[in-house]
């Protein structure tokens, strides 16, 4: 091979390995209901992945993300069940959790289901319409058995005795800057009344 041609060669190499590292670095892997690996584009998680948390609990997100990307919108998600569990959750100077859209169903079979979470959590935004930010799993303190609390996503379920229930908020929709499984967001916000905390 002549030299001028091996140069080309070789820099034609270098560009399509710089192509595809860029790519990668912009992508997660994500499995998709099939069961089948699929990509993902990160800045569609801006801020959420990678969490800094590990590949595990980057893949669960992933997952969230994929089974409650239909329930944009609260009509969406009242069409699955899910209802309106009271008003604008805040506690300042912490942040906010927003609205709680809650499946009796799902909560009340006490088990933990990454596709299927027993609370979506909403913003209201400031021209009215609701966004989704993340999800809360809960599992009621009546029906765990174990002396162990609940645990997902490698984090144990905190214990809310004053309403009987163990939780865990994820933000898999809106990034917060206490972290991933963090009870309270600063960059949430309740518009108009709140139930202070």
């Amino acid at each position: 091979m002549k030299t001028g041609l091996r140069v080309w060669v070789l820099g034609a190499m270098v560009v399509v390995l710089a192509l595809v590292s860029g790519s990668a670095a912009q992508s997660a892997v994500k499995e998709t209901g099939a069961g089948q690996v699929g990509i993902a584009p990160i800045g569609a998680a801006q801020g959420i992945l990678p969490s800094g948390m590990g590949e595990a609990v980057d893949h669960d997100v992933m997952i969230i993300r994929e089974a409650t990307a239909k329930f944009k919108t609260t009509d969406a998600a009242e069409a699955a069940g899910y209802k309106a569990d009271g008003g604008c959750m805040e506690y300042q100077p912490h942040g906010a959790m927003g609205y709680h859209y809650k499946n009796n169903d799902l909560y009340n079979e006490a088990t933990l289901d990454l596709e299927h979470p027993s609370v979506l959590v909403y913003e209201k935004m400031t021209d009215g319409h609701f966004q989704l930010n993340g999800v809360e799993f809960l599992i009621p303190i009546a029906g765990w058995k174990s002396s162990e609390p609940p645990q997902i996503m490698g984090q144990k379920l905190k214990k809310f005795d004053k309403f009987g229930f163990y939780y865990l908020h994820v933000w898999t929709w809106k990034a917060s800057p206490t972290g991933l499984f963090a009870d309270w967001n600063p960059d949430v916000k309740c518009v108009g009344e709140a139930a202070k905390m």
